[in-house]
């Protein structure tokens, strides 16, 4: 678990805004979690995570005074956009990113929930699948689905994944499992708040790729 505790996200402040450089940041880290789900078959997710982190930077780096806070990229391409806005620029990327982050926000939380396949027991196809099912699937084409279906059957047995988030160190499952829940903790609030601001701001599109 050492993997996701290394680059923890921040606490957020009281009125819950994300400051960019930090996200990007935190974000940065977390291509190698997916990793540990299968670094050939969920290499789809981890690619989109880097391109979409890489777009909202390119941004943020233009003005990284102006663009302090997630929400001000939103509200400054808003403006910018005018009536394309919010599919393009860095909005129509963190919007793609965040879900991907709500796909291992899901997983997580269904591990730390302790829900299992009562027959395959060690396995984690049940976690990975109802964090598909509500995060990406509606966003996702037919095709992409089938190739997700087909990426289950080689996801990695519940004990070699928390092996491989400890950096391959033998650990109990229960300490592996509170650490996990540590990391969920911030990282969970900062994803709820970015989808926060997007139902605020009307800037949530439904479309499949």
């Amino acid at each position: 678990m050492a993997l996701l505790l290394e680059h923890q996200f921040r606490p957020l402040p009281a009125d819950r805004q994300v400051e960019t450089r930090p996200f990007l940041e935190a974000a940065t880290y977390l291509p190698p979690f997916i990793d540990c789900l299968g670094p050939t078959i969920f290499a789809p997710i981890k690619s989109d995570i880097l391109a979409n982190i890489t777009k909202v930077k390119a941004v943020y780096d233009t003005n990284p005074g102006r663009f302090r806070t997630l929400q001000q990229i939103l509200e400054v391409e808003k403006e910018m956009y005018g009536t394309q806005w919010p599919k393009v620029g860095a909005t129509l990327a963190l919007m793609w990113l965040k879900r991907s982050l709500r796909f291992i926000q899901v997983f997580l939380q269904s591990l730390l929930d302790g829900e299992k396949d009562e027959n395959n027991p060690n396995l984690i196809r049940v976690n990975v699948t109802k964090a598909y099912e509500l995060t990406l699937k509606r966003y996702h084409s037919w095709w992409l689905q089938q190739l997700f279906r087909a990426a289950l059957f080689a996801a990695p047995y519940r004990s070699d994944f928390l092996k491989a988030l400890s950096k391959g160190r033998e650990v109990k499952e229960e300490e592996c499992l509170e650490k996990v829940k540590k990391f969920l903790i911030n990282f969970s609030v900062t994803v709820d708040a970015i989808y926060e601001m997007y139902n605020k701001m009307n800037a949530e599109i439904d479309y499949r790729v």
